[in-house]
């Protein structure tokens, strides 16, 4: 049986219509309504932050490195300045595979896989974000024009204009000056975040290190706005950096130079000072080195060539070098004899070729193995005799000798501006208990008195010392800044004067330094032939190695390098000192034959003109007089 034919309901068809159309329309407009809360939530609630956030990815906010300050010798000769170089750096934020960047570079640029390991180093070491790392310094024009050609192969890289400090004046300051080199990662973590972005460079050693602050100035900055790319399409506002300060330093080039030729070429060190100011004139610290090396990173060969060297080109003799002072600081323990009563000027002393301490049967020798006879203060001064000074140093005790070589300087820092310096060592008996576990010997006191044992100082610490004896106890410290824009450098720590109990001693010691340079008898007075001014010196032979009891110093048997140090230490004119100079000549044996001559050359350049004449402000001539009382 046929079923029979279902009629199609259209009002039902179009009810089921009706409602599809009805819940699509809901869905639609929820989702438009989801679709405009979403849009004001952005627009009109976050718009701070988007606009913003939108502002920064358009604007950044770019440092501008302050110029470095200058550094002068005191007649106005650049000896630190600042040239243009154009380096490449590179930003990884914006590189992407910056390791793949690195390789396009050394394929441009026809570079060697040693330069490229130098630039991942570069690259990794501690920096902030977005902040351009120089990977590249002083590119040449044809290597500048590759980058160019292939700039769409190297984001986030750049070629940038920079000034580079350069010395122009080489090896001559390498010492005092001291050098800059790229910020490492201990150092990046103790500066100032602000003050140096942009900064690459800091100053590593000398008065570049020393006046870091002043000679960097103060960042600037700039608003640019970039594309997408980053590179820069405008400049928004500018904040002008402020420029390190310039500094005149008291040291002259041409005594620089003349200290250089007087020691010729031989291992030692240098430093001449104005007793009244404190001022350095000359700092010479030989074998020496190009600074330039380190401004824009050393090669490991050229740096392991420095460092390996056997004459220590990187050694600063001056600050760093520690010797036994040898009878340089005899002037010094002749004042605290005086000065604490122990001697006078007339007491004598009988010196058959050595020294004996009561119920001791070792004989402490005196370099004149014959002996002087009975000896005062004037002869042993001017013979530099051992025995005199065994003697007194013994009757003075190791604790009064402390005390007043620290007053002298010996054992402690003495400069102003040098932080490199070495304090040395003046001992004591609680220096010897704490490091060495022991009681003081008596024997240890007497040779303490010719400068040799446990004390070691340096060259600057033995100018100052004889500065102190020239300027009869007024303290200077030595310094290197002459002016900062102008205004001189302040001691905020003084050292106190050396007060005697009677002034007319430090008159009597430079009487006695004088007959060492005029003296028919001076051990130095070769060095003084000839001289249109009174010089007060004291020449010291420094012990490299020992010699056994009873032997004799023979050259012959010992090797070069161990051979005695030769020191000189004088001041002229006499009468009214204007310059103090030290010497240390390694290896050199002789204070009197070797240093002393290089102390005479470094003063004649100083206190003689063009011609060979006594400057009329140094005028203090030997007399006829003068020279019949050193007869």
């Amino acid at each position: 049986m046929s079923q029979p034919i279902r009629i199609k309901d259209h009002e039902k068809d179009a009810r089921l219509v009706r409602s599809r159309v009805v819940f699509g329309a809901i869905v639609i407009v929820m989702l438009i309504g989801v679709l405009i809360a979403r849009l004001y939530y952005l627009q009109v609630i976050q718009y701070e932050y988007h606009s913003t956030l939108s502002e920064n990815n358009r604007v950044h906010v770019q440092p501008i490195p302050p110029t470095r300050g200058l550094i002068f010798d005191r007649n106005g000769v650049v000896v630190a300045d600042n040239r243009p170089s154009f380096s490449l750096s590179m930003t990884r934020e914006r590189s992407g595979d910056w390791q793949q960047v690195l390789d396009v570079i050394v394929e441009v640029l026809e570079l060697t896989p040693e330069d490229r390991v130098i630039f991942e180093k570069r690259m990794r070491q501690g920096r902030r974000p977005f902040e351009p790392v120089p990977i590249l310094f002083e590119l040449t024009e044809e290597q500048i024009a590759r980058i160019a050609v292939n700039q769409f192969r190297l984001p986030g890289v750049e070629v940038v204009a920079q000034l580079v400090r350069h010395y122009p004046q080489g090896a001559h300051f390498a010492h005092s000056v001291g050098y800059m080199g790229r910020i490492n990662e201990k150092e990046l973590k103790s500066l100032d975040p602000v003050n140096y972005s942009g900064t690459h460079h800091i100053g590593k050693t000398g008065i570049e290190r020393f006046y870091e602050p002043e000679l960097h100035g103060q960042v600037g900055y700039e608003e640019v706005e970039t594309n997408a790319r980053g590179r820069v399409l405008r400049v928004l506002k500018r904040t002008d950096p402020i420029p390190g300060k310039d500094i005149v330093l008291s040291l002259d080039i041409k005594l620089q130079e003349a200290a250089e030729a007087a020691l010729g070429g031989r291992r030692g060190a240098v430093v001449a000072l104005d007793p009244k100011t404190g001022e350095v004139l000359a700092m010479v610290s030989q074998p020496s080195f190009d600074p330039n090396l380190f401004v824009t990173g050393i090669s490991f060969k050229a740096y392991a060539e420095l460092r390996d060297s056997i004459d220590r080109p990187l050694f600063n003799r001056v600050l760093r070098g520690l010797y036994p002072p040898g009878s340089t600081i005899k002037p010094a323990v002749a004042i605290a004899g005086l000065d604490a009563g122990v001697v006078t000027a007339s007491s004598r002393v009988f010196d058959p070729g050595y020294y004996m301490l009561p119920n001791y049967d070792h004989k402490y020798r005196n370099w004149n193995r014959t002996g002087d006879g009975f000896v005062d203060l004037d002869t042993a001064i001017m013979r530099s005799n051992d025995t005199y000074f065994y003697d007194l140093a013994h009757k003075l005790g190791i604790d009064r000798l402390s005390i007043y070589m620290n007053k002298f300087g010996i054992g402690q820092k003495v400069s102003l501006d040098m932080f490199e310096e070495s304090p040395g060592l003046m001992p004591s008996r609680e220096w010897k208990r704490a490091t060495r576990k022991q009681a003081w010997f008596p024997g240890e006191t007497l040779i303490l008195g010719i400068g040799q044992g446990y004390m070691q100082s340096t060259p600057l610490q033995l100018a100052q010392a004889t500065a102190l004896v020239a300027n009869k106890g007024i303290w200077n410290r030595p310094h290197l800044a002459k002016s900062l824009d102008g205004v001189k450098p302040v001691d905020e720590n003084p050292m106190p004067n050396i007060v005697l109990r009677d002034p007319s001693d430090w008159n009597k010691v430079n009487h006695g330094m004088q007959q060492v340079m005029h003296g028919a008898r001076g051990t130095a007075r070769k060095a003084a032939i000839g001289a249109q001014y009174r010089i007060a010196g004291k020449s010291g032979t420094a012990q490299v190695v020992a010699i056994k009891q009873g032997e004799k110093y023979d050259r012959s048997k010992v090797q070069e390098r161990h051979r005695d140090h030769a020191l000189f230490v004088g001041f002229a004119p006499a009468d009214d000192p204007k310059i103090v100079v030290s010497v240390m000549v390694e290896n050199g044996e002789s204070g009197s034959g070797v240093a002393a001559p290089v102390v005479r050359q470094i003063m004649d350049a100083w206190l003689l003109d063009k011609d060979g004449h006594l400057k009329a402000e140094y005028a203090s001539p030997i007399t006829a007089e003068a020279s019949a009382r050193d007869e």
